[in-house]
């Protein structure tokens, strides 16, 4: 933690920080002073308590206050979390949370009129909202197999467990215009400097066989090469192996192109294939990433994944603040309120 005096008032601040991610914290600070509170919550890092002006005030994660999201998906939210016990982060109670930013962004658009014809001009295969789909249509951390009563199994990548895995912030289901079902898998990145990055890459179960310098195809021949695949027996390189053709452009990569801020999209995208390819229920699965429209520090990992499925259309991106422009265009008097909130709030 860094105490920085920027416009004649002293914050609290991680010491390394992008112009963008700096602007904003300041931002939802100086929201958090006007709205919640001065007061500082913690972080605890080496067992000391450090203090920070971002994050909510301890009494907030005690009692289970979420001053920092719209009034209007309280009651969503609860009744949500009821059917779907998904895992809070850890930083939820931060206010630059993009699982927090999530939910502002979707979940008042999801349970409005309008849901249908705002998301259309969002992806240009969207018909209708599916509601009698999943939770009126969307599940927050999707992972696959979110509405068992006891949620079992690894999921289809292998790689659920209590604390980790692969999901997507939040999954849609709707109809196309030929009325088929559909599923829609979207990460959300506010204040992020990076996707996040392979951790069997920096493992210390790794041994000298796991070799993350063979290329692409390598690693399909031989996928024990990859700690993921040899020793937690994740199916990434499975799926990886029977959609080779999505990854067209891997040999521009002299080794595996998901050590860094590819790995995240490449698994997401992998649960989207995934999904489809069970061939029983959605028929198309694709995944996009939203971003804020300031956050430009993912590009490099975004224009290189795109480079390396050749902008295939199963996968796409798109700002918040287009959410919000196809929101203005259609917004009864619940979501103008809605969009002007959101719009202090997260700096549009």
């Amino acid at each position: 933690m860094k105490i920085q005096s920027i416009g004649g008032h002293d914050y609290k601040l991680p010491d390394v920080q992008s112009t963008f991610e700096r602007e904003m914290y300041v931002h939802l600070i100086q929201w958090k002073w006007v709205h919640v509170s001065k007061d500082a919550g913690h972080n605890k890092h080496k067992g000391r308590m450090i203090p920070y002006d971002a994050i909510l005030p301890d009494d907030c994660k005690r009692e289970e206050k979420i001053p920092h999201l719209h009034p209007s998906v309280w009651g969503h939210l609860v009744a949500h979390r009821s059917r779907n016990p998904f895992r809070i982060h850890p930083h939820f109670y931060h206010m630059a949370s993009s699982q927090a930013a999530n939910i502002n962004l979707f979940l008042p658009i999801l349970h409005s009129s309008a849901a249908s014809t705002i998301l259309c001009a969002i992806k240009n295969d969207f018909k209708e909202l599916a509601t009698d789909q999943l939770d009126h249509g969307y599940c927050l951390e999707y992972w696959g197999r979110n509405f068992e009563k006891v949620p079992s199994g690894k999921g289809l990548l292998g790689d659920k467990s209590a604390r980790a895995g692969t999901d997507a912030d939040i999954a849609i289901a709707y109809r196309n215009h030929q009325d088929e079902l559909c599923l829609w898998l979207i990460e959300h990145k506010l204040v992020e400097q990076e996707f996040t990055a392979c951790g069997g890459f920096k493992s210390k179960g790794r041994t000298n066989s796991h070799n993350c310098t063979r290329s692409f195809s390598q690693m399909l021949t031989d996928p024990s090469a990859c700690y993921y695949h040899d020793k937690c027996q994740y199916r990434y390189w499975n799926i990886t192996k029977a959609n080779e053709a999505f990854f067209v452009n891997h040999a521009k990569h002299p080794q595996c192109p998901f050590q860094g801020g590819m790995n995240q999209l490449w698994r997401n995208q992998l649960l989207a294939l995934a999904t489809e390819q069970q061939g029983n229920f959605y028929k198309h699965a694709h995944f996009s990433v939203v971003r804020h429209p300031e956050n430009k520090a993912l590009e490099t990992s975004l224009v290189a994944y795109q480079d390396l499925i050749a902008n295939n259309s199963k996968f796409s991106t798109f700002t918040s603040a287009a959410v919000i422009q196809a929101s203005e265009q259609h917004a009864d008097s619940g979501l103008r309120e809605w969009i002007s909130w959101y719009k202090e709030l997260y700096y549009l």
